[in-house]
């Protein structure tokens, strides 16, 4: 069976308010030539399909379009969980249309899937956290746990012990024995495989992905995922990598994009896997497209910074800035260079020549109130204020001053 893993797609993201969808819709557009050319029995998105809970109606019709695309009118299988951006119920709503097309979309740690046929094959069997498929005469079992928080847990594992063991099981023993229990539906002519979205011990946050540590309460070891199982597919961490220790069958495939500037020093990508049952997998890891790349500028001076926004105007990249100087950059400069270079997405100035306060009290004391507004504003956001912002603040006082004067 030629399995791809890819996830965390985050389809609606934006960085710093500039929407990412035409790069989400590029990338989907050479993921379906991808799964096409590399003849993919099983595409399985682990998670985080949309960067919230309510994406914008864009992001569901590209989504949902380009699933209907992998299924090849169903010749194709797709698995997809949910993560902890997604809202579980919206994510599965179009369950009974996503069927005929061999889609299968898991809500919860607790949802059991309809058997029967999806597209040209089978769910043989199911129940709460596993399925049994069947791919051109080939099975898999696959134990199915979307982003486990621990009120899903909870409800799935409500049942196995009273409540006050459950109050003694951390979350991490909890996973493993929510793992032990599905573990028991593996067989030894079956493929055997996990899906989850969550965070494994060994696994390094990158920055764009939002934490569900709470002092290590939700990390799990990689030791709860069963001995037998032959590939663990996981989703919620955006760089793609192994977890150690795990002989390589634990992986995150990570983000298709790079979502943050934390991310932009590695290379995104999926996972293609070939894998038999009670056979040791083969995988490659197939490298993403940057589409429009993120960048950050160091400059030396304010000069520096508006010639490398002119000589680079016609570049397709996200910018940050980082502006050595020794005075705060005026609001006509600001407009300078976002005027040459669009998507610049953040000017920050560092001063190298910073007065003692104290000096600056002293000098301040003689001063209109103004004045001392531009320079407290410009001390503690790096750039001066906009003329609009000033005005508005002076028109204030003036009315409170005239309100007094009544009085």
């Amino acid at each position: 069976m030629r399995i791809l893993h890819t996830g965390d797609w985050h389809l609606g993201k934006s960085i710093e308010g500039y929407s990412r969808m035409d790069e989400q819709e590029q990338f989907l557009e050479d993921f379906v030539r991808l799964v096409e050319e590399e003849e993919i029995d099983l595409v399985i998105i682990a998670g985080d399909i949309y960067d919230s809970s309510n994406p914008p109606s864009r992001a569901e019709t590209l989504f949902y379009k380009t699933l209907k695309r992998i299924s090849h009118n169903g010749k194709r299988m797709s698995l997809v969980i949910s993560g902890n951006h997604d809202n579980p119920e919206r994510l599965v709503a179009a369950t009974p249309l996503a069927n005929e097309h061999g889609i299968i979309m898991v809500a919860t740690p607790k949802s059991i899937i309809s058997t029967g046929a999806y597209g040209h094959h089978t769910v043989v069997a199911s129940g709460e956290g596993y399925i049994e498929i069947d791919i051109n005469g080939e099975r898999a079992v696959i134990l199915t746990v979307p982003y486990p928080s621990e009120k899903r847990l909870n409800e799935v594992l409500y049942h196995e012990v009273d409540d006050e063991q459950s109050q003694l099981k951390n979350y991490n023993e909890r996973m493993r024995m929510l793992f032990d229990n599905l573990s028991r539906y593996y067989r030894d002519d079956t493929i055997n495989l996990v899906v989850s979205h969550l965070f494994t011990m060994g696994a390094e946050e990158t920055g764009s992905e939002r934490s569900i540590q709470l002092g290590g309460e939700f990390i799990i070891d990689s030791s709860c995922f069963p001995q037998k199982v032959q590939y663990v597919a996981l989703g919620h961490i955006h760089k793609p990598f192994c977890v150690p220790n795990t002989g390589g069958k634990v992986r995150y495939a990570g983000s298709p994009l790079h979502y943050s500037k934390k991310e932009i020093h590695y290379q995104k990508g999926c996972y293609i896997l070939e894998v038999k049952p009670q056979e040791k997998f083969t995988i490659k890891e197939v490298p993403f497209k940057t589409y429009k790349p993120i960048e950050v500028w160091k400059c030396k001076s304010i000069e520096e910074a508006i010639l490398k926004c002119e000589n680079n105007a016609h570049r397709e990249c996200w910018v940050y800035l980082e502006i050595e100087t020794d005075h705060y950059i005026t609001e006509e400069e600001i407009k300078k260079m976002k005027t040459l270079k669009k998507d610049i997405l953040e000017i920050l100035p560092k001063i190298d020549t910073i007065q003692d306060e104290e000096v600056m009290l002293f000098n301040l004391l003689d001063k209109p109130f103004e004045e001392i507004f531009n320079q407290f504003y410009s001390k503690m956001r790096g750039v001066a204020p906009q003329t609009e912002l000033v005005n508005l603040l002076l028109s204030i006082l003036e009315e409170e001053a005239s309100e007094n004067e009544a009085y």
